[in-house]
């Protein structure tokens, strides 16, 4: 395998379904939107790197689908796996994220939860 750059077209918000999104994240709370938004923004964003993309990508899509590698059902450990999907996508994220991405996805949220004042 070389390590040539990866040719991976960036996602237009178009291609996103920001209504089921919404839905979503209404249902979590504003306070699990946050981070929700700021990944949604760096994977949208033409700047992150292909292979940050992609593996923001291939965790979500793990997160997301109803198999996983270790049953959900099992105690203790059926977690484990969602949880290393999860902490490699919040650590790219961290790593990424940039202050254009927080002000996109900070408007976002205020839109979407509008501030209790």
């Amino acid at each position: 395998m070389g390590t040539g750059p990866i040719d991976t077209p960036v996602l237009e918000s178009t291609e996103v379904d920001e209504g089921a999104l919404r839905r979503l994240l209404r249902r979590a709370g504003r306070g699990l939107a946050r981070p929700a938004l700021e990944c949604l923004e760096l994977l949208l964003d033409p700047q992150t790197p292909p292979q940050v993309r992609l593996t923001m990508l291939a965790a979500l899509t793990y997160l997301l689908i109803p198999t996983d590698l270790i049953p959900d059902f099992i105690p203790a450990a059926g977690f484990s796996d969602d949880l290393v999907a999860l902490t490699a996508l919040l650590g790219l994220c961290a790593q990424h994220r940039t202050e254009s991405i927080r002000l996109r996805a900070q408007r976002k949220l205020d839109r979407w939860f509008p501030p209790v004042r």
